[in-house]
Formats: C-alpha cells, sequence, structure tokens
C-alpha cells in the first residue's frame, strides 16, 4: 500500500533531523529515512564521543564554496546561538575548548536525543534500516524502498558525502542529484590527514608521534595550530584545516612555521655569540627529537659564535619555513568531511532547493560547502536543514 506524506527526509544524520524536526513543527506530516540501523552515527563519533555541535565564531568565511556568497542566507537565518539556545532548552551542560569549539560536557548522544525529543514532539515518523533503491517524480515524488513505496510533496536529501564509509557513507546522494540533472563538483577528502613521498616518509619516521604548535600555509591560506608527524605523514588540526584548500588529488607543497610565536632570526641576532650549540640553543623551543631530525650539518653542533652569522640565518629561515610536499591524503576512511558535492548554482540559498525540480532540497554536506575544523560543518547541517525544513 502506498504511504503518503508531505515531506520525505533522507538520511538521518545531522541535517537529516534538523530538516525533519523543523518541517515537523510546521505541522507537516514527515517521513525521516535511514539505511542504517542508528540515527545519528556521525554525531555520536564527533568529538571524541563529545560532539563538537558548533562554533561560537561560525561566519560565511569558514566555509569553503564554489559560490562564497552561497552559504550567508542559511547562516544567517538559523545561527550557531539559535542552536545553542535548543541546546540550553534542553539542559544539556557544554563547554568551550579553543577558538570557540563549543563540546558537550557529558555525551554526543545527548545532542541525538535532544534531536530524537524534538523529532518526536513534532510527530515525525522515522525508519530505520530502510534502503531507498529509486527517487522518480511525476505530480508527487515516489520513493522505491525495500520497506515499501512512499509518496511525498517534498524530498530532502541529507545523505551526506563519501566521508567514513563505515559508518554508512555512501554516493547516494549524489546519483540522485544525477538522475535530476542537478550537476555535482568534484569530490574529494577534506579535513584529512596528508601523507608524503617515500623518502620524506623514511626521515618522517624518527618523529613519528610529535606535536607541534606551528603554522601551516599554502598560497595565502594559513592555519595556525598544531601539527602531528605521523607514520604517513602530516596531521594534527592545522594540517586537517590545510587539507581542505589543497587540489584534489595533485601532488602540492605548503609550508609549515615551526616556530610561530618566536622571531627566530632575531633570536640569533641577540645571541649570536652564545657558546651553545645551535642545537642545545633550539631545544628550549622544540622538542629534542624535532631539532635533532632537522639538523643538515654539522654546524648545528659547533658553538654558535663560531658560526657564520649567514648560516645560522639560512636554518632560520628552514624553522619558519619548513617545506613539505604533499603525495596525497589518508582518503575518504580517514577524512572528517566531503569536499565538493552538488553545485551550489543549482540550489536555492534561501531554501536549498533545487531550481528546477521543485520539491526537491539537498542539505548538509552532500552540498559543496565544507567548513573549517571545530563545529563549523555541524553548523551548516543545523543551518542548511532549517533552512529546508522551513520550506519543504
Amino acid at each position: 500500500m502506498m504511504q503518503n506524506y508531505d515531506a520525505i527526509v533522507i538520511g538521518g544524520g545531522a541535517a537529516g533531523l534538523m530538516a525533519a524536526l523543523q518541517a515537523g513543527r510546521r505541522g507537516r506530516q514527515v517521513l525521516l529515512i535511514e539505511h542504517t540501523a542508528k540515527i545519528g552515527e556521525k554525531i555520536r563519533i564527533s568529538g571524541g564521543g563529545r560532539c563538537n555541535f558548533t562554533n561560537l565564531g561560525a561566519s560565511p568565511a569558514n566555509y569553503i564554496c564554489s559560490n562564497p556568497h552561497f552559504v550567508k542566507s542559511a547562516l544567517a537565518g538559523y545561527t550557531q546561538h539559535d542552536f545553542i539556545k535548543m541546546v540550553e532548552a534542553h539542559h544539556i551542560q557544554y563547554h568551550e575548548k579553543t577558538l570557540g569549539q563549543l563540546f558537550c560536557d557529558g555525551s554526543s548522544k545527548q545532542i541525538i536525543q535532544m534531536l530524537l525529543d524534538e523529532c518526536t514532539k513534532s510527530q515525525v515518523k522515522i525508519l530505520l534500516s530502510c534502503r531507498v533503491n529509486d527517487i522518480a517524480k511525476s505530480e508527487r515524488f515516489s520513493i522505491v524502498s525495500d520497506k515499501g513505496t512512499f509518496e511525498a510533496e517534498s524530498v530532502v536529501i541529507a545523505t551526506g558525502g563519501l566521508s567514513i564509509p563505515q559508518i554508512g557513507a555512501s554516493d547516494f546522494g549524489y546519483r540522485i542529484a544525477k538522475k535530476f540533472d542537478v550537476p555535482i563538483r568534484t569530490t574529494c577528502p577534506a579535513l584529512v590527514p596528508l601523507t608524503v613521498g617515500a623518502n620524506d616518509l623514511q626521515q618522517f619516521k624518527a618523529i613519528s608521534g610529535i606535536s607541534n604548535p606551528s603554522i601551516v600555509s599554502y598560497g595565502k591560506t594559513q592555519f595556525p595550530e598544531n601539527i602531528l608527524f605521523t607514520h604517513r605523514g602530516l596531521s594534527g588540526p592545522a594540517i586537517l584545516q590545510i587539507s581542505s584548500y589543497l587540489p584534489c588529488f595533485s601532488e602540492e607543497i605548503i609550508s609549515i612555521n615551526l616556530m610561530p610565536t618566536v622571531d627566530l632570526r632575531h633570536l640569533i641576532n641577540q645571541h649570536k655569540d652564545s657558546k651553545k650549540t645551535l642545537c642545545n640553543f633550539l631545544k628550549q623551543y622544540l622538542s629534542d627529537r624535532l631539532v635533532n631530525f632537522m639538523v643538515d650539518n654539522d654546524f648545528w653542533h659547533q658553538p654558535m659564535t663560531e658560526v657564520k652569522k649567514a648560516t645560522l640565518l639560512a636554518a632560520a629561515d628552514k624553522l619558519h619555513n619548513f617545506s613539505v610536499k604533499i603525495q596525497g591524503s589518508e582518503g575518504f576512511q580517514k577524512a572528517e568531511v566531503t569536499r565538493g558535492g552538488v553545485d551550489t548554482d543549482y540550489l536555492s540559498s534561501k531554501t536549498m532547493m533545487a531550481k528546477q525540480v521543485p520539491g526537491l532540497f539537498f542539505i548538509g554536506e552532500v552540498v559543496d560547502v565544507t567548513g573549517w575544523l571545530g563545529g563549523y560543518n555541524f553548523q551548516w547541517a543545523w543551518s542548511s536543514g532549517y533552512a529546508a525544513g522551513l520550506n519543504c
């Protein structure tokens, strides 16, 4: 028997839950379909299990999109402060970490339960372990699944991107977009650890596990946070951030300032007559293993007073501008999000509806919008979900 709804949301993650509860609040009869057995898995595992649910500083400047203006309307329509009000209304305790990042004091499960409670209040029906096989449209949308066929006036695609396939990520949203002639921007892993070539990798093994406050730059883009040397290359917050700005699938060189809080050239000028070796001098500021790794000449072990000033300044430049050739990334398995996706030129920035397909909406990670690390992608999920929920 055909089951009829006003709106069907496909995807039970952050964006889908927000769209469903908001549509339900409007009195719409809503069905949310999730193809896995669990709701909100990406919410559950985020932030080490405490969910970095938004960022106090969220603004359009924190997002990557082929059209940088696209995110403005949705972010203004439902801000981080709006979501914080919901969190507080549900008496969920939270705290701010660095750079405006907000986390639950307790568990990310509290955020999932909050969204489920709001869905229940709005009489949203949730169907788990339901795989959608096809979507067609005549006067209304027809959704064919392994649990029956459903009809709806509106369909919201909130199926996410390709990142973290082990919890159910798929290309379903992109396939539906293509079926309805909505173009896709090239997808690639974002907020992802980076890999290096064989030669660098052999050398990096000596410093694997070292974390260091740094500034990582690519072109005019730079991020000041920790980096982590790994057995495959580079990770840490600053590396994850810069990964979103590297061209997909191509080798690029990034620059790392390993001593961002001091001007080493100035210090060398001050201490040129020191009897300390450059190695010992630098170990005041960097870990012993990292200093030993950077040694590329005998002069590092000589008293600074015996080394030419130009030679010491060249070493300073190396530490302030440590260049690394990036070979690739650790892929969608380790990526926090997917860059690229449904082309925003074909969506309404106010409603998230496909311009040429009335009633078809795309929200969250499936869209070509990528936030910075630190709660920004969840805020995009809330904001885009809210926009669609008001209009589906």
